[in-house]
């Protein structure tokens, strides 16, 4: 049988934390009807998760198995390479301005728009490389907003590590961390080759002596689509 499919809306969102027009996509699945609820998942790389992540057509089947609840899409498409860096990373000129816009302008445009849960535990983060890094530190500073981290190979740096050495939310947030045992040599897109793999095991080690709900696991393989795409139906089973 071929799996229904859902669609993807375009929309535009003015962020005045940004000082720029935002284009959003989000998918609404084959079965969405606005007498029920929804939960919602933001994803940052918004266009990649849904081109070469497939999330729509997972989350099609995961529906149609009834192995996850009702639920959303909302891409974030980042604008260039370089934008991406400067929105994504925690030393980036628009980091902090991008974090608020996620909780100030897009939740509420999300909750406006679509009959959402409006509460923290209904909404999902999920990034990969950055987009994890810069979902993680969203959730922690919003942690009553942001219930759910999906992050896929992310970033971890000092900045990172030092944020949950300190944060007093990790208890209210679940967090589904990925990382791939061959990530060790991962060329960056400002051409650095850094291993992703350490830092991502430091970080594990400082997740798990939390009291909070977190899973981690490891694939064998880089830091590529490749090996994301198919890790996104068991995480999205898990935290939905």
């Amino acid at each position: 049988m071929t799996m229904k499919t859902g669609v993807i809306q375009e929309k535009k969102l003015y962020s005045k934390e940004l000082g720029e027009e935002m284009e959003l996509l989000v998918y609404l699945p084959s079965s969405y009807s606005p007498l029920y609820k929804y939960h919602v998942i933001i994803a940052q790389d918004g266009h990649d998760y849904f081109r070469l992540g497939r999330i729509s057509r997972q989350i099609e089947e995961l529906l149609h198995n009834g192995e996850i609840e009702r639920c959303i899409v909302i891409g974030v498409p980042y604008k260039s390479v370089q934008e991406r860096r400067h929105t994504y990373h925690p030393e980036g000129p628009k980091f902090e301005a991008y974090k608020r816009f996620l909780a100030h302008e897009l939740v509420p445009f999300a909750d406006r728009e679509y009959p959402t849960y409006q509460v923290g535990p209904g909404r999902t983060l999920i990034g990969d490389s950055l987009g994890g890094t810069v979902s993680l530190m969203t959730a922690l500073d919003y942690p009553n907003m942001f219930g759910n981290v999906i992050m896929q190979s992310p970033y971890v740096d000092s900045h990172v590590l030092e944020k949950v050495e300190t944060s007093a939310s990790l208890q209210l947030i679940s967090v589904y961390h990925q990382i791939g045992v061959k990530e060790t040599e991962v060329k960056t897109t400002d051409n650095q080759i850094l291993d992703f793999t350490a830092p991502n095991e430091k970080l594990k080690e400082l997740l798990q002596n939390e009291n909070m709900n977190y899973h981690f696991e490891t694939f064998d393989g880089d830091h590529k689509w490749t090996y994301w795409q198919p890790l996104i139906t068991p995480a999205l089973k898990k935290m939905l």
